[in-house]
């Protein structure tokens, strides 16, 4: 494979001659989107995963069996510095706005199904830009931005059609959490005639939409896979595809991101019997890392989902597609952040992200389809008043402060002692212990955080203090409204469902 590394400290002409080297004069003209093979708009699948960790995939590990996602990894381009939120509901929104979760009350939390609030209403969209674009709307498997009244909908955020649930997490077969039903089509409670497994639910209803798709017009499908949050849940067949993994927990979770795998499988098959597969963009990432305790895991990676560490914000990705000009396969170190997704996609959708002036993404359309360095040079991971904890990325080095995160250690993936959930359950009770400092980390060269490096450096720290301090005056109160008994399932027929909030 070829690597390409992030080059943090590039600017102004110096950024320009690396451009202009890299570039033959033939290939200038060919800065302006749309890029596709045959001059029309690329069909773009923007795919989301859950709580799959670091070490959950099969080009990070070859215990996990992904031949679908590892082929096209292997035919495309790897991010290794693909950065989101440690949490669901903010990374999704912050993939969908553009707009770091602090901005939008969000960091605190997780968006909760009795609690009236969701994904303000004074932002537009992806799927929103995209209509505009041209593009047919869709979105398959888990919204978890709010649903109270439907304004907060997908069918009412820009997209055409919905075929998923609200809520954060139900039960893979019957659709139910916390005494409620869970699936809709479009606005609609939609039963299946058969009890199917979600992920390959979601996988072949995508397939549909590919083969239903009416062109010439583009096409644009948000997948946000169910697989693999809790609960651990999956068709024996993918678990007996992991025989070589002792630990019974592990195996299942395995087995579940082989299931997602499977999906993925079916939407290529799709696109090339659609004969769309040489003019279709496909994004990979998950929405936070895993988190152990549900058999996820980001060995070797510190920490994972809900702290601050690059265990729970720094997630397997990739893009695929005929349009880059690059030489595959490729590993791009070059930081990327889950809030560039919507000024990129925008770019290769033939749009102006230009024109998107309120937003914190930045476009990097170019360094994806030509291989050339971020434009990224600094990112914020999350900051929360309420927490008091907060965290940096400025070139090589990142900052936090405060307490990263409960689950604070190095964790290997479960073994087959059966006393494994025990141990770590203990260690999630040992590191709720305090931090409250400080700490500073070259990710570069120090990707498992291992050696603080506060004191070496005590003027990249007062740089970078300042640098976060002014993004917390640009941090707006968390919504973290009280619960609403009219919400419950009991008073809308035994299913979630809007209509209880204004």
């Amino acid at each position: 494979m070829r690597l390409i590394s992030g080059v943090w400290h590039l600017r102004g002409w110096f950024r320009l001659i690396v451009v202009v080297a890299t570039l033959s004069a033939g290939d200038l003209h060919r800065w302006n989107p749309p890029m596709s093979v045959n001059g029309q708009k690329p069909n773009i699948i923007l795919i989301m995963a859950d709580d799959v960790g670091w070490n959950d995939v099969g080009w990070h590990n070859r215990d996990i069996a992904t031949p679908n996602l590892n082929a096209l990894v292997e035919s495309g381009v790897e991010l290794r510095s693909s950065y989101v939120t440690s949490l669901c509901s903010p990374s999704r929104a912050a993939l969908l706005t553009g707009i770091y979760p602090f901005k939008l009350g969000l960091q605190h939390g997780v968006l909760k199904a009795t609690k009236p609030h969701g994904l303000p209403l004074n932002v537009t969209l992806l799927p929103e830009r995209l209509r505009r674009l041209g593009y047919a709307t869709h979105m398959i498997g888990k919204w978890h931005l709010g649903f109270c009244n439907w304004a907060y909908t997908p069918t009412y955020r820009g997209f055409d059609t919905f075929f998923g649930f609200y809520t954060g997490q139900q039960d893979y077969f019957r659709h139910t959490t916390d005494g409620g039903y869970d699936f809709r089509y479009n606005k609609k409670v939609f039963r299946p005639k058969t009890k199917r497994y979600s992920t390959t639910t979601f996988g072949k209803h995508a397939a549909d939409v590919i083969y239903n798709h009416k062109r010439p017009g583009p096409l644009f499908i948000y997948l946000a896979l169910q697989a693999a949050h809790a609960p651990l849940q999956v068709p024996q067949k993918f678990e007996d595809l992991h025989r070589n993994i002792t630990n019974q927990r592990r195996r299942k979770f395995a087995g579940m991101v082989a299931a997602a795998d499977e999906a993925v499988g079916e939407i290529m098959t799709a696109l090339r019997k659609s004969n769309m597969h040489k003019n279709t963009l496909i994004v990979f990432l998950s929405d936070n890392g895993a988190t152990p305790l549900g058999a996820g895991n980001n060995w070797p990676l510190r920490g994972g989902k809900s702290t601050l560490w690059e265990g729970g914000t720094r997630v397997p990705s990739f893009i695929w597609g005929k349009m880059l000009k690059v030489r595959t396969p490729m590993i791009h170190r070059g930081m990327i952040h889950v809030v560039d997704w919507y000024p990129t996609v925008i770019a290769a959708a033939g749009g102006k992200p230009e024109a998107e002036r309120d937003i914190d993404g930045i476009v990097q359309w170019d360094m994806l389809r030509f291989g050339l360095p971020s434009n990224r040079t600094q990112f914020v991971y999350n900051i929360n008043r309420i927490t008091g904890s907060a965290a940096l990325r400025m070139g090589k080095f990142k900052l936090i402060e405060g307490n990263p995160g409960f689950n604070s250690d190095w964790i290997p993936p479960a073994s087959e002692k059966d006393d494994d959930l025990k141990l770590l359950k203990q260690n999630f009770r040992f590191h709720r212990r305090s931090f409250n400092q400080t700490l500073l980390y070259n990710v570069e060269d120090d990707e498992i955080e291992s050696n603080d490096l506060s004191h070496t450096y005590p003027d990249v720290v007062a740089r970078m203090r300042q640098i976060l301090e002014a993004y917390r005056r640009q941090e707006v109160e968390p919504f973290n409204p009280k619960k609403v008994r009219k919400a419950l399932p009991k008073f809308w027929d035994g299913t979630w469902s809007p209509g209880w909030c204004r």
